[in-house]
């Protein structure tokens, strides 16, 4: 059954609620695509319009998409020749004609009361509050929950604490305002052409924050899938693509105090450092490591004692007998779907490091602001 039963119905739905565009870049996303879409389609926000850029796919996508499509007048296919994430959410925002964009990566769900959390809480914000971002879970192929996501959040002007903790997490997890995406110039697709993909989501999110305040809605309502062939499980490039963002954030913002930018490139650092070493890149690693030691001495303590930790832990569990586990029914892992409530954030175990950290930096944004 289509979501609209005729021309009246959803006019009189978009006349009460403002248009939401939902941008849904894909390539090579037949696997995952027809769940992404039912998990959009299946929001109790009835007012979208949803975009599927196909960009230059080589397997069952367009057709896929046009097959659902058909069921659902709200979701419209634009097929381009292939130019990377970042062009084809540019290509969905052009054309795009709600006053908020939420960009929806093709393998990824949403709960059903995402959009509509989100548009509640940034309406009855000014219009200089310009997006609202919500929590995740991580999911895997078989929509399952493996763990949850981060628990950090911040609101407000959040410029100096995103460069650190980079809260907003994935690209699934944002709705912006439409005319705050084109003032800023949209996604960067420089990065892709220059082989530097994979954290344009992060360049976008910290120009917007540069410039406006964001909001968050402290639940996990988005399912961020990881799978071998997700463009997160390429750990070289997320590390490369990480520290060129930050860096020409860095140079775009050089009113940032000393002591943020030094927080900023030690934290992407060793976000960098734990990613080559994903990759089994033992020279890039050690470059990156030099200088976090020079900023965190005990850097190299702390990891070899979580190692350590991790080795006591594996070895505790293989001393389980086999017989034991035997006569222990399977774990069942929940699943991501409409069924599941929307979850409340769990309260963070900071270090006093940390808590100091953020206190210097949110003082920074309050300064910048």
């Amino acid at each position: 059954m289509p979501w609209y039963s005729g021309k009246d119905r959803r006019d009189k739905i978009y006349s009460d609620q403002p248009l939401v565009s939902v941008v849904i870049p894909a390539f090579n996303a037949s696997t995952y695509i027809e769940r992404t879409l039912r998990s959009a389609m299946r929001q109790t926000y009835a007012a979208l319009e949803i975009i599927v850029i196909n960009d230059g796919s080589t397997d069952d996508t367009a057709k896929l998409v046009e097959q659902i499509a058909m069921s659902d007048p709200r979701i419209r296919l634009l097929s381009t020749p292939n130019c990377g994430v970042a062009a084809a959410r540019n290509t969905g925002i052009e054309a795009s004609s709600g006053q908020f964009v939420a960009f929806l990566d093709a393998d990824d769900l949403w709960h059903p009361m995402k959009i509509e959390k989100q548009v509640s809480a940034l309406t009855r914000l000014c219009s200089h509050w310009a997006a609202v971002y919500t929590l995740h879970y991580l999911i895997n192929e078989d929509d399952e929950i493996i763990r949850p996501g981060s628990s950090d959040v911040a609101r407000g002007y959040i410029y100096a604490r995103h460069l650190n903790v980079k809260y907003i997490g994935n690209g699934s997890a944002l709705l912006v305002r439409r005319n705050a995406a084109v003032a800023i110039g949209g996604f960067d697709s420089s990065y892709a052409a220059a082989g530097l993909g994979g954290c344009e989501d992060l360049d976008f999110e910290l120009k917007l924050a540069a410039r406006y305040f964001i909001e968050v809605v402290p639940e996990r309502l988005v399912g961020y899938r990881k799978h071998p062939g997700s463009m997160s499980s390429d750990h070289l490039r997320m590390g490369r693509s990480a520290l060129e963002v930050v860096r020409r954030s860095l140079a775009a913002n050089p009113q940032l105090p000393r002591y943020a930018i030094a927080s900023a490139i030690d934290a992407t650092q060793k976000y960098a450092f734990w990613e080559f070493r994903q990759a089994r890149r033992t020279y890039l690693s050690l470059l990156t490591l030099r200088p976090i030691l020079r900023s965190d001495p005990y850097f190299v303590v702390r990891l070899v004692l979580q190692k350590g930790l991790r080795a006591i832990q594996h070895c505790l569990r293989l001393a389980t007998t086999t017989a034991d586990r035997e006569d222990q029914p399977r774990m069942m892992m929940s699943k991501f779907d409409e069924q599941l409530a929307p979850s409340c954030l769990e309260c963070r175990k900071e270090t006093p490091r940390l808590r100091r950290r953020l206190m210097r930096l949110a003082a920074v944004d309050a300064k910048l602001n």
